[in-house]
């Protein structure tokens, strides 16, 4: 422990005996313990509660597990450093790792310094009893006094709850996770995103607070190869109504940009994850929010990504010309400029080409979609490493890698398609979306050469890795195709059963997010 932090325990040492003798609560001390260490130490709200029970690090993440343990979860990867991390204010806790926290120290969010109620929905002074509605006013308007936010519409509140509601039935153990979209949740991240809207074309956060915000979109861009689709958009949606609140009111305009860069990247994300949810309504919905935020920042990097990303609708769900045209109009956006949708839109164009390659023109389609995949290896060699190691917000080799592979399936090349896609699998480890469209492209290189028992054989190990949770429209699609492919030419393979059957199989439906 270095003399600064020794004085810091000293100090808050005898401020917790003190007040431990007067009768205070751990709470009280934590508030004087703040009040009193901060204009020397920098001593967060979140430590001060810490230092109020006079416990260790190590001691907090012991009393976490045992948490765990009780609510019979997996240890959780928490330690030290993190917690620490928590402490010095360069992360901020995820919903799951709040609850804890506020369970441990038995108080809300806001006052261990984090804005927004706890996912559980409860008081932490008394676990398990609901929050009183005039306890909750309070901590509510207490919040809104701390970031300068005015009031929400109720509305918002609703939104927001529905989101926390389905967020804290997907932590919770004994229940079945979701694999579609239901109305309530569906209407709450169509209202969080109208609002955004609304904000952006009307709209004094702290330096801080805005720090948290970046981080906080950052690492949901890591998730976004890990986590189950629902999960995350229930986390993304609700962090974008954070950063729409904090833009109700104008902000200076270097803190203004950077809500503005925030917004466009939450909304990009969440068109990424209602494609892989399969409703590309709504995906259209959130990159044209996500388009109005990046044109108010004049960052013509950011409006190339949000536009490149936006063109996989149109080439997912049947529309490769309108893909064409969105792929062209982001690498003219991009320009000279090295950035991740320089070497993404010629991917975008060389796939939706190849779906077009069964015209007349085939080969001279083919041939524009090998140049655009060459002009597509040549702008990833010129991005920047950290563009290049990003799954969501830049574009990654194992990416380049895939759809080239993609590509070439296609094109009908299908020895070439799989040297390549084989090497793309190798690379996918995290990412159990991606492996499986893979996969079902192995399938129909192996169903073109009129291997069709192999085909099917490894159409079914894809769909039997895959849990109910990812069983969205995305994968369904081409699954179905290679079905429809297979029968169409030999109806009665006898590997066909067992691949419908993995196909259709029966999914346990939960109870609705917004119930």
């Amino acid at each position: 422990m270095s003399g600064r932090q020794h004085r810091e325990t000293e100090i808050a040492r005898r401020i917790r005996a003190k007040g431990l003798a007067a009768g205070r609560t751990s709470a009280q001390i934590a508030d004087e313990i703040h009040e009193q260490c901060t204009p020397q130490f920098g001593t967060s709200r979140v430590k001060s509660h810490r230092l109020s029970y006079g416990i260790a690090l190590a001691d907090v993440i012991e009393q976490i597990r045992a948490l765990f343990e009780r609510d019979n979860k997996a240890m959780p990867g928490i330690g030290e450093t993190l917690l620490s991390a928590y402490e010095s204010g360069l992360k901020r806790p995820g919903p799951e790792y709040m609850h804890y926290l506020c369970t441990v120290y038995r108080v809300e969010p806001l006052e261990l310094g984090f804005d927004g109620p706890c996912i559980c929905g409860h008081g932490h002074r008394t676990p398990g009893v609901p929050l009183g509605e005039s306890a909750e006013r309070t901590l509510l308007q207490a919040e809104r006094e701390l970031t300068g936010t005015s009031p929400p519409e109720p509305e918002a509140d609703e939104d927001e709850n529905i989101l926390r509601r389905t967020m804290l039935n997907l932590l919770n153990p004994g229940t079945s996770v979701a694999t579609e979209l239901d109305g309530p949740v569906l209407g709450a991240c169509e209202g969080i995103r109208r609002r955004m809207d609304e904000t952006l074309v009307s709209a004094t956060v702290s330096a801080a607070m805005l720090d948290q915000w970046e981080e906080a979109t950052q690492s949901f861009g890591r998730q976004y190869t890990t986590t189950a689709p629902l999960r995350l958009l229930c986390d993304v949606m609700l962090e974008m109504s954070a950063v729409r609140a904090a833009m109700a009111r104008r902000q200076p305009i270097d803190l203004q940009d950077r809500l503005l860069r925030m917004a466009a990247q939450l909304a990009g994300l969440s068109g990424m994850i209602m494609i892989n949810l399969g409703d590309h309504r709504l995906a259209r919905s959130f990159f044209r929010t996500g388009r109005t935020a990046a044109d108010e920042t004049g960052d013509r990097a950011l409006r190339a990504w949000i536009t490149a990303r936006e063109s996989l609708v149109p080439l997912y769900f049947g529309d490769a010309r309108e893909a064409l045209n969105l792929a062209k109009k982001s690498r003219d956006l991009a320009g000279a400029m090295p950035c991740p949708a320089q070497a993404m839109a010629p991917v975008v164009e060389a796939r939706a080409l190849a779906m077009l390659s069964g015209a007349e023109n085939k080969k001279e389609i083919v041939d524009q979609a090998k140049r655009a995949l060459a002009r597509a290896r040549n702008a990833f060699s010129h991005m920047r490493p950290e563009h290049q190691e990003d799954m969501a917000f830049g574009y990654t080799e194992k990416q380049l890698y895939f759809y080239q592979g993609d590509v070439l399936t296609k094109l009908g090349q299908t020895l070439e398609a799989e040297v390549v896609l084989d090497q793309a699998l190798e690379k996918y480890e995290d990412h159990i979306l991606d492996q499986t469209l893979i996969r079902l492209d192995q399938a129909q290189c192996r169903m073109i050469d009129g291997e069709f028992d192999s085909a099917l054989d490894i159409g079914t190990r894809a769909l039997r890795m895959l849990g109910d949770e990812y069983m969205t429209d995305f994968i369904m699609r081409p699954a179905l195709a290679l079905e429809q492919a297979i029968t169409a030419r030999d109806a009665n393979n006898s590997k066909l059963e067992e691949y419908r059957a993995e196909l259709r199989r029966p999914r346990v439906p939960t109870k609705g997010g917004g119930a």
